[in-house]
């Protein structure tokens, strides 16, 4: 027999279910694909520019971006909490700063950051539209019950 998360042991019929945020999801979105886009970025500087660097040089360079990338990832689960958000802008800032490496990257990185930026005001926009939508939703079923 399998376990009962939480959620499932603490649900009752009736209950509303929590509405996800879709600025989370736009957020988190863009991040994971920021990760794929500095190991990728890594990719090109190893090809462009490290090729006459030493061994140490090199190993720092995919593996700082291997841990840039996780760092991107990791910050899409910290998008709960309110400083997420901020984390979310350092890093749109220390990826335009990867065009010192790949000069493209720092029209690839602004192109991300106005993503990041969309995805953090747009979302926000459409969260406090379905909360506005809910509050009446459940005005109505007050005024107007079924039985």
């Amino acid at each position: 027999m399998a376990r009962l998360t939480k959620a499932q042991r603490e649900w009752r019929p009736g209950q509303p279910k929590k509405p996800r945020s879709i600025k989370t999801m736009f957020a988190s979105s863009v991040l994971s694909i920021e990760a794929f886009i500095v190991f990728f970025a890594a990719l090109a500087a190893f090809g462009l520019t490290a090729r006459d660097w030493s061994t140490a040089g090199k190993l720092w360079l995919m593996g700082g971006s291997v841990v840039l990338a996780l760092v991107f990832l990791l910050a899409c689960g910290l998008l709960r909490k309110p400083w997420g958000y901020t984390l979310g802008w350092v890093l749109q800032v220390v990826l335009i700063a990867t065009g010192v490496l790949v000069p493209s990257m720092f029209v690839i990185g602004v192109l991300c950051a106005l993503a990041w930026w969309y995805a953090v005001v747009k979302g926000g926009a459409m969260d406090r539209e379905n909360v506005r939508r809910a509050e009446e939703q459940r005005r109505w079923e007050a005024d107007n019950p079924l039985t």
